[in-house]
């Protein structure tokens, strides 16, 4: 009776006996490791998995703390004020808020599937058929960004209390997108070219992301005729601090190897999330500086060298201080730890982490040039670690026979997706309503299939149709449609939940403790509804 459930179970998880029963010549570093049984090879193999992900949610961090530094940039409008003929020096903010949720925010919570579907893509370059671990990652990242991350921020609220989304009309219209990005793959894979996605597809695909930046920049700003007549309530006063260069930087602001996020105080003590990217002042021209003009030639360039100077020798020190904290067994916060047991496991934990630590201790600072090196220098350490991630699934998939499409919507879109749920998790916590962390969710997902799909396709697509004059075909096109056709059914679902909470309760997340963990546990039923559904098609068994 077991040995009849287990077969049953790798049936379902997509194992193949025969290659079980041959030995994988392939390996990760040293020849020998194909001399090792299999199940070992396995074991080892996960570990190493596991241990990327661990790597990809630090160096994560240190890309939304790049992220946050680029985005409260400001430039200075220079206007001549009429009445007293004086020179107004107005700061305004360069990033529309709605477009850094849709650009910066969602593309950096989803690079990792992104760089790992575009890495695959390189890798299948000149093939006829495109690679399914890109796709299988982003489509199973989608379902878990949206079942699992729900579950999780609908419990987050203390028990009675509510959280909603106060821009109903920007969250619609990331919703209409994120929907039809779906039904527009379907209708490539299925409709238009069934099994083959063709030049002009793939560029399609692309150029839809642009129209959804733009459909929320319009919206956003309520324009006339074109957004829908929705008015945004009251936003929380959400916390940027304004751009400077600090005389006194302070390492500790750029820290958080082994976080998702970090949060800080605010000088009246009240909690707040620095992951968000709103500005408190959402036009931001209420900050304006008089200047005479008479001061006007003589403020800038006096003490030019020495600050130049001064501002070298801070950037040294941070840097360096970076490396110093990176080698830290202890923090502050574990150092007044009563309980020996909990200072060992912290200690141990940040013993694990420490090769992650020093290597992204190697990320410049995130003060520099607004932020935009560390972005960047972020942007390549994930890309590296995305790369190891495909070579350790394929080896997982060698040895143990997995069809890779399953590894690639269950394991590697929960641990590349990581960080989106710590993100939307402490933007839950920490906000007092729910526009980042669901926003958050919808973006992700739209950008998932616009860039994160569409990108690798254009690659593919474009290289085939210079050198052979031919389409991409898709490997198991049916296997992936069904798995949107079931993805698309189970979130009409989802949505309809949060639609119901809002008529019944108010609001999105929260409410009384019972209804939230009801409705937490029917996100994670529809999750699993998703995975069981797409893993017997891949399996054939359905």
């Amino acid at each position: 009776m077991v040995t009849k459930y287990w077969n049953i179970v790798k049936t379902v998880l997509g194992f193949s006996s025969t290659l079980r029963q041959e030995r994988c010549e392939s390996y990760l570093l040293f020849h020998f490791e194909s001399g090792l049984g299999n199940g070992l090879r396995a074991f080892l193999y996960l570990l190493a998995l596991a241990y990327c992900f661990f790597g990809l949610s630090a160096i994560t961090a240190r890309f939304f703390q790049s992220m946050e530094n680029v985005v409260k940039q400001t430039r200075e409008v220079v206007e001549i004020d009429p009445c007293t003929n004086t020179k107004v020096v107005r700061h305004e903010k360069v990033w529309n808020y709605a477009i850094a949720d849709i650009s910066l925010l969602a593309f950096g919570t989803s690079f990792p599937q992104i760089s790992l579907a575009t890495i695959d893509a390189f890798r299948n370059l000149g093939q006829i058929y495109a690679g399914g671990l890109g796709p299988g990652t982003l489509v199973g990242s989608a379902a878990f960004d949206l079942f699992p991350i729900h579950a999780v921020c609908v419990v987050v609220p203390k028990a009675g209390s509510v959280k909603k989304i106060s821009d109903i009309g920007v969250w619609l219209v990331e919703l209409f997108w994120s929907f039809w990005a779906y039904i527009w793959l379907y209708i490539i894979l299925e409709v238009w070219t069934p099994n083959v996605v063709t030049l002009w597809e793939s560029l399609l695909t692309v150029l839809q992301y642009a129209l959804l930046l733009m459909h929320a920049y319009v919206q956003d700003k309520r324009w006339p005729y074109l957004s829908l007549p929705l008015a945004a309530s009251e936003r929380p006063e959400e916390w940027v601090p304004e751009e400077t260069i600090p005389s006194h930087y302070d390492g500790n602001t750029c820290d958080g190897y082994s976080e998702i996020l970090r949060v800080d105080e605010e000088e009246n003590g009240n909690i707040v999330d620095i992951f968000s990217i709103h500005s408190r002042r959402e036009k931001a021209n209420s900050a304006y500086e008089t200047v005479p003009e008479a001061d006007v030639p003589e403020s800038s360039n006096a003490n030019f060298d020495e600050k130049h100077a001064g501002h070298d020798f801070d950037l040294l020190s941070t840097w360096g201080k970076q490396f110093l904290d990176a080698l830290m067994l202890e923090d502050v916060q574990s150092k007044k730890l009563d309980s020996r047991y909990l200072r060992l496991i912290r200690i141990s934990w940040h013993l694990i982490l420490m090769p992650w630590r020093v290597l992204f201790a190697f990320v410049p600072p995130c003060h520099i040039a607004h932020g935009w090196i560390a972005f960047i220098c972020s942007l390549v350490f994930i890309s590296g670690i995305a790369y190891i991630v495909t070579k350790l699934t394929d080896l997982i998939s060698c040895v143990t026979g997995i069809d890779p499409y399953v590894i690639a919507f269950t394991a590697l879109a929960a641990g590349t997706s990581w960080p989106d749920l710590v993100a939307s998790k402490i933007a839950a916590e920490r906000q007092t309503t729910a526009d980042s962390a669901i926003a958050n969710i919808t973006c992700s997902n739209s950008v998932n299939i616009y860039v994160g799909i569409g990108v690798p396709w254009l690659i593919d697509t474009a290289y085939n149709y210079i050198a052979y004059k031919e389409p991409l075909r898709i490997q198991n096109a049916a296997g992936l449609s069904f798995s949107l056709l079931i993805f698309f059914l189970t979130s009409i679902g989802c949505i309809a939940v949060l639609v119901l909470r809002r008529l019944i309760i108010g609001a999105e997340l929260g409410g009384p403790r019972i209804w939230a963990w009801i409705t937490s546990l029917y996100f994670m039923a529809l999750w699993v509804v998703f995975v069981v559904l797409s893993s017997l098609r891949v399996s054939g068994i359905i």
